[in-house]
């Protein structure tokens, strides 16, 4: 236990004298949930992020797509349920599932924190080309005026995190597809419930020691 706190110790000393990411994510299974009933573990994250100086954090659940009405009958449940844990740690909160065409806004102050529950990425672009198809037919936009930029402004999430940690398992998550192109991954494959604030500081150091490229 004391060798523990010491490492702790260490590790924060280290994070501090460098750059922490300001915007990550945090990718769980809809299962990751199951175990962590009143969503402590959920509030402890967010508290570790705010301690750290991270100033944007955003937590995306995926939601297995068994039946429309369970589905969004667990959104719905989650949506309502999550936000009031967490409001002690911050009020800007906004939440997103997967049949909201706008973000929910909580509140203004503080870090914020962006819950997304079940939409993936594949689900955002498919909906923004939608609309960019629809603009194109109406004639507000022109075809040959298409570019990355025209995308970007039709995606829900605009944020382009530094760093995305997925929990408990070793495949990424079909999430931020177009924003995380050049985030830098950390896979750990701790159990959410048993991920400790030494596993979230090491994810936090493991980022600080990498160089990254951007594409380049």
């Amino acid at each position: 236990m004391v060798l523990s706190r010491i490492y702790e110790w260490k590790l924060k000393n280290a994070i501090k004298r460098e750059e922490v990411p300001e915007n990550i994510v945090l990718a769980l299974a809809e299962s990751d949930l199951l175990a962590d009933t009143d969503f402590n573990k959920l509030r402890s994250f967010a508290a570790w992020c705010k301690e750290t100086g991270i100033s944007s954090v955003i937590i995306y659940i995926s939601i297995i797509e068994v039946n429309t009405g369970l589905s969004k009958k667990i959104c719905g449940k989650l949506a309502e349920e999550i936000p009031p844990v967490l409001y002690e740690i911050t009020r800007n909160i906004n939440v997103i599932t997967r049949w909201d065409r706008e973000i929910k806004k909580h509140g203004d102050e503080g870090m914020k924190l962006e819950l997304s529950l079940g939409y993936s990425g594949k689900y955002e672009l498919t909906r923004a080309i939608k609309d960019i198809m629809k603009k194109v037919e109406e004639k507000r936009l022109l075809p040959e005026d298409i570019n990355e930029e025209v995308i970007e402004s039709h995606l829900l999430f605009k944020s382009e995190p530094d760093l995305v940690i997925r929990g408990g398992g070793k495949r990424l998550m079909d999430f931020l597809i177009w924003q995380a192109v050049y985030s830098e991954l950390y896979f750990t494959d701790v159990n959410w419930l048993d991920f400790r604030k030494v596993d979230f500081l090491r994810a936090i150091r493991d980022f600080q020691k990498r160089k990254r490229r951007f594409g380049k």
